[in-house]
């Protein structure tokens, strides 16, 4: 199976599994981790969601023997049936998602893992936007997320010299939020999130989707989204079980209700 799928302590998790070919995607695995968000998506026992790869890479990208077959589905294919919607899956389902990169990330492999939530690293693990080596454009969100995160000069350069970053330059940079040893990356990428599987899950989904419309709304009209959004997180039953368990000087309970 391209992708492997288990849910266990109220975490998703989602290993992309082709290693022979670093994980690259072609259409079947690409519709397959759509499958799976979309069951991350509605399953109550899900509350957050862990992507890793298997074997030595995360994701090498697309797999350019599809491209280039003409039986194949081709670029507007799988830009639009492929990448577009795993991008807008992962930025809209309401639960927080952790991108574990264990080793490469190229091309779209990089830009998915940067349109999760929280990315973490292991310290062999590196970053490249492929694209223009081949003559296309970073895509996959690519070109909205990383100038977001690392400004527009160097997002720039990146995409255009198609330089490899490595894990450490990467969180330099704003990339990402930690990176570990190789000998502990599963134990502390997996504690992260196992962290965010016992928060107040749509706590943490307000959170997501105040970040994404921070981007675009002026100052006033992010104030007035905060009020509305603090409204509904006040009434979920986990405000009243995180009050209730200060008040008790004891760790709260979280039900992800």
């Amino acid at each position: 199976m391209p992708i492997l799928f288990e849910i266990k302590n109220n975490i998703a998790f989602i290993t992309l599994n082709r290693p022979d070919k670093l994980n690259s995607f072609n259409r079947e695995m690409a519709l397959l981790l759509q499958e799976k968000l979309s069951e991350c998506e509605t399953s109550k026992e899900v509350r957050c969601i862990y992507i890793t790869g298997a074997g030595k890479g995360f994701c090498a990208g697309q797999d350019l023997a599809e491209v280039v077959d003409p039986n194949g589905p081709g670029m507007k294919k799988i830009l639009g049936e492929h990448y577009n919607p795993i991008i807008t899956k992962l930025r809209t389902i309401p639960k927080p998602v952790v991108a574990a990169v264990n080793g490469v990330a190229a091309g779209a492999g990089a830009n998915i893992a940067l349109a999760c939530d929280i990315v973490v690293a292991a310290q062999s693990a590196s970053f490249i936007q492929a694209f223009s080596k081949i003559g296309l454009i970073p895509d996959s969100g690519g070109t909205y997320h990383l100038p977001r995160l690392i400004g527009k000069q160097r997002a720039s350069a990146l995409m255009m010299l198609g330089d490899k970053v490595s894990a450490t330059d990467a969180l330099q940079m704003g990339m990402l939020y930690k990176v570990f040893s190789d000998e502990s990356f599963a134990e502390e990428s997996k504690k992260i999130a196992a962290t965010l599987a016992q928060l107040p899950t749509k706590a943490l989904a307000y959170i997501k989707y105040t970040l994404d419309r921070s981007a675009e709304n002026d100052l006033a009209t992010q104030l007035s989204l905060e009020d509305e959004y603090q409204q509904k997180a006040a009434a979920t039953d986990d405000f009243k079980e995180g009050v209730q368990a200060f008040l008790e000087k004891r760790s709260p309970n979280f039900k992800g209700e």
